[in-house]
């Protein structure tokens, strides 16, 4: 029987991690991918405090990794299926075994979420592509479009200029939801053409993308854009189907918690992009992360 299980190692589930090691609560951490989470796909973060020159993600993660493992806790490289209640302790079950615990933290994380329309399916790997810093060396010298309205779109967007011959960049409203200064950037530089207050309605090509067709959504005109790749980012779908039948959960998935963290059982804790809230950030999900394991310690002194 262990203290806490803490599902997830993304910003959220590593400073969990980091303050259970420091409350010297027997831990196990699981992690299907790699440490460090979804905001791996993006090159670099530049309003994490503290890096005013800004910091690749990659090491940014490393070093909450190496904060983890100097307190002698180890990420186990596992897939979790299910939790499930075990009088007043829970049950975390892996592809392979079942794992006691008395507190469950869940930071789980998030995923791309897909747009929708026909041919993106078709075409994943052949032309469409949910990271720009995974696939955007493919497209050298070539045409792309980026779709999306966010920080993770315009900063994709920018990262794909360096390689792209241009880059389209659809966004179905004519402002956006990135921060300012990553905007100007974007306006600023020469490859990134904007196509405002459209949505993309298909994905169309033979073999591999050739195309979008897109229409205005105040005008009703329709048009197609020439491209040999697309990159969506339209916001994010959590990841917790494992735990949907135990806890509670808004319409989209995110998991409800109080301003402690307390999920709607009592003994299980949330943080992190698998989280309902208003702003997803690696800051705040630190921020979480640190309230989860309180939360969870104060739990086990109770009990």
């Amino acid at each position: 029987m262990h203290d806490l299980i803490i599902i997830g190692a993304g910003p959220a589930g590593l400073t969990a991690a980091l303050y259970a090691g420091r409350f010297k609560l027997d831990t196990l951490i699981f992690e299907k991918m790699s440490a460090g989470g979804q905001i791996l796909l993006s090159p670099a973060i530049e309003n994490y405090p503290g890096f005013p020159e800004g910091i690749s993600t990659f090491e940014l993660m490393d070093k909450f990794k190496q904060q983890v493992e100097g307190l002698g806790l180890k990420i186990e490289d596992k897939e979790v299926a299910g939790v499930l209640a075990d009088g007043k302790f829970y049950q975390v079950k892996t592809q392979d075994d079942i794992f006691k615990a008395r507190t469950v933290i869940i930071a789980s994380g998030a995923q791309a979420r897909r747009l929708g329309v026909n041919g993106e399916d078709k075409f994943i790997g052949r032309g469409v592509s949910y990271c720009g810093t995974c696939d955007g060396p493919l497209f050298k010298d070539k045409d792309i479009a980026v779709i999306g309205g966010g920080d993770r779109a315009i900063e994709d967007a920018l990262f794909l200029a360096g390689y792209a011959k241009s880059v389209y960049l659809i966004h179905r409203r004519n402002e956006f939801r990135a921060a300012g200064i990553l905007v100007d950037k974007a306006r600023a530089n020469p490859k990134i053409k904007f196509v405002l207050e459209s949505v993309v309605e298909e994905i169309s090509g033979k073999n591999k993308v050739e195309a979008v067709r897109v229409k205005h959504v105040k005008t009703q005109q329709g048009s197609e854009i020439s491209c040999q790749g697309v990159f969506i980012f339209v916001g994010i779908t959590p990841n917790t189907d494992f735990v949907k039948n135990v806890l509670e959960t808004d319409e989209f998935g995110f998991i409800i918690t109080d301003q402690a963290m307390r999920a709607s059982r009592e003994g299980i804790f949330a943080c992190g992009d698998c989280v309902r809230k208003s702003l997803y950030q690696v800051v705040n999900a630190c921020g979480e992360g640190a309230v989860a394991v309180d939360s969870a310690h104060k739990y086990l002194l109770k009990l």
